[in-house]
């Protein structure tokens, strides 16, 4: 009996697959990267970074506006979902537009549905804008999302300073206001937040790799969300705060990928095996019908 090992490729490497070859596509771009607890300046000025807060709780009473002027808090949007967390604002000539792009692009691609698996807010940071303009902004986005359930899971709000403010610091998320071109300098980055309103995940740049951020989201929702699959690249990747991306712990998918050729190999033993003691009634069958055959004349 030859045994077709050629026949175990597809099977035996899958598992090494589904954890080598997603850590090979993670390109983020990181405009800024600061380490647990570690405030990071802009060369624009020290006032601008991001100071990493995970586990850190967000004020949920804080007051803002939504697209129809109605009063809301924070705490509207934290339910039963992880929430991806942006701050932006809306007549941003440059990078706010790149942030809202990066997002969008990332949700196209996830297989999860903003407003099913999770919620967005995006919050402007400029006290002077209107509720109009955030809803033709939400308007825009969530017309090129394409899907139903963006309506309502995708929020666009604005607020006075003094709750940005509050928001922002919160958040980590430092920023100033140039008086001479009339505009906010800030870094770049979004959030991920756990239903009952803690930082979870931090992802940096404008590019946010969509394998990071489900694997984000999950963590997030305490595993409340995704697939066995996704389990299995939990094990297989960590999220490393140091530059807000999941990278491929080696050992963990080699002890997965031995494991797995392990069973692979123990089901297409007990197959062949199987097929063989299938095969010797027949045998037995076909001797005796000789041997009756040769003692009759």
């Amino acid at each position: 009996m030859r045994l077709q090992i050629t026949t175990l490729k597809p099977l035996t490497f899958t598992l090494l697959a589904l954890c080598v070859s997603v850590g090979s596509i993670n390109a983020q771009r990181s405009a800024v990267v600061p380490k647990q607890g570690e405030k990071l300046d802009s060369t624009i000025g020290k006032g601008i970074g991001i100071d990493q807060r995970l586990g850190h709780t967000l004020p949920l009473d804080l007051a803002f506006t939504n697209t129809n002027g109605e009063a809301v808090v924070l705490g509207d949007f934290f339910n039963d979902k992880p929430v991806v967390l942006s701050l932006v604002y809306y007549e941003c000539p440059m990078l706010c537009t790149q942030v809202l792009n990066g997002m969008l692009r990332s949700f196209k691609v996830l297989r999860f549905s903003v407003g099913e698996e999770f919620d967005v807010v995006t919050v402007s940071i400029d006290p002077d804008e209107r509720p109009e303009l955030a809803a033709a902004k939400k308007q825009e986005y969530v017309e090129r999302y394409r899907r139903d359930s963006g309506e309502n899971g995708w929020n666009f709000l604005t607020g006075s300073k003094e709750q940005i403010n509050q928001l922002a610091e919160a958040m980590g998320f430092r920023y100033e206001y140039d008086e001479e071109t009339g505009l906010y300098t800030h870094a770049s980055a979004i959030m991920v937040a756990t239903p009952d309103g803690k930082l979870s995940r931090y992802f940096y740049g404008v590019d946010y790799a969509p394998k990071d951020l489900r694997l984000g989201l999950i963590e997030a929702s305490n595993n409340q969300i995704g697939n066995p699959v996704d389990q299995l690249l939990l094990l297989c990747f960590k999220y490393d705060p140091s530059t807000g991306k999941y990278t491929l712990m080696v050992l963990n998918a080699m002890r997965i990928g031995g494991i797995a050729t392990v069973l692979v190999l123990a089901v297409f033993v007990g197959t062949m095996l199987r097929r063989e003691r299938r095969k010797k009634p027949h045998l037995v069958d076909d001797v005796g019908v000789s041997t009756i055959s040769t003692n009759n004349p």
